[in-house]
């Protein structure tokens, strides 16, 4: 069914898709986010909603709708232990040390942070490693939880980001996505201009809970949004830089005057010069490495592209971390001296 006017396809509200498609509203989000179902603008402008064909595809499909809801529903901690038929605490440690990816969490009534897990990547992962569910943990794997060592804040904000940018409309607006996870303060050190940092403060996507009137609760969920590690925010630094670089190029960051802005790159000794002075033209003119497509931390699995077959690394790091190394390698002499000479200040963790 196409739209008569537009010739395009009929785009359903997510209401009536949900209820279509026999999914609770969290469960159609879910499966959205992690591109089982395919969406398309709607007819108002900024609105997103289905295609009338992809709701046919999907209730056409063997196992509708049990098999749908299968591969969103999550568990918790007791529950996901009894699904891969271990222990709780055994579950914990392999969810710490990386192995198993949260996807969502919320806050209990004790305001401690509850992870949810997909049941489908549990099974998944149980099939692959039967040797983790039981008996001694590898050497190197209990030295980091003796460390102190736990991914999983960092493991689902790398899988949101990767949702983000397959959700992003341009280069900006992924630009956007990456500087999320970065506080202020990191901000500000990679991206000089005031006008774009603005731009990217206008673009940044909605935090993925509901509004609370309780800040406790909202200092919590907000502290789990940003990066923490050195590792984590080097990283993602990279990966803004190259953003803005490709943002820049796209288009420049609006001046609320109406005129355009272009930021020269950094000097030597860490300064941007000021428009005007002649001391830069506003655009790299030098050769340097493509940008970073879906800046993934060690330990998260890239599901930037819809439909895409992948698979839990073996051992946080080992999979995807010689990935993040190489694209870390990539990155150009100029670009590490642009981070490294600004140096943070005392309040940044960085």
């Amino acid at each position: 069914m196409t739209d008569t006017t537009t010739g395009t396809p009929t785009a359903v509200a997510f209401t009536r898709a949900a209820t279509a498609l026999e999914l609770k509203r969290g469960e159609f989000d879910l499966a959205v986010q992690l591109g089982y179902i395919r969406t398309t603008p709607g007819r108002t402008a900024g609105r997103v909603g289905v295609p009338q064909e992809e709701i046919d595809r999907l209730r056409a499909a063997d196992g509708f709708p049990d098999a749908l809801r299968e591969r969103v529903r999550t568990v918790g901690t007791a529950d996901a232990a009894r699904l891969i038929s271990a222990s709780p605490g055994r579950f914990t440690r392999l969810a710490r040390a990386g192995h198993i990816i949260p996807v969502r969490f919320y806050l209990n009534r004790y305001r401690a942070v509850v992870w949810l897990y997909l049941a489908a990547e549990l099974k998944e992962f149980a099939a692959r490693h039967p040797e983790l569910l039981d008996g001694r943990l590898p050497a190197a794997l209990r030295a980091g939880l003796d460390a102190g060592e736990d991914w999983r804040g960092r493991n689902w904000r790398g899988r949101r980001l990767g949702i983000l940018l397959r959700q992003s409309p341009g280069p900006w607006a992924r630009a956007a996505a990456i500087a999320s996870l970065l506080d202020p303060v990191q901000v500000a050190e990679v991206v000089d201009d005031p006008y774009e940092r603005a731009h990217l403060e206008r673009l940044r996507p909605a935090a993925p809970f509901g509004r609370t009137e309780f800040p406790a609760v909202r200092e919590i969920t907000g502290r789990l949004l940003l990066a923490d590690d050195p590792d984590e925010i080097l990283w993602h630094r990279m990966s803004l830089a190259l953003a803005v670089d490709d943002a820049r190029a796209s288009g420049p960051a609006p001046r609320p005057d109406g005129e355009w802005l272009r930021v020269p790159h950094p000097d030597s000794a860490g300064r941007a010069p000021l428009p005007g002075s002649g001391s830069g033209t506003g655009a790299d003119t030098g050769t340097r490495p493509g940008a970073l497509s879906a800046p993934v931390p060690r330990g998260v699995p890239d599901r930037t592209a819809p439909g895409s077959d992948w698979h839990l690394p073996e051992r946080a790091g080992r999979d995807t971390g010689g990935r993040h190394r190489a694209s870390a390698r990539r990155v150009s002499k100029g670009l590490l001296a642009r981070l490294r000479l600004r140096k943070p200040s005392p309040s940044s963790p960085g």
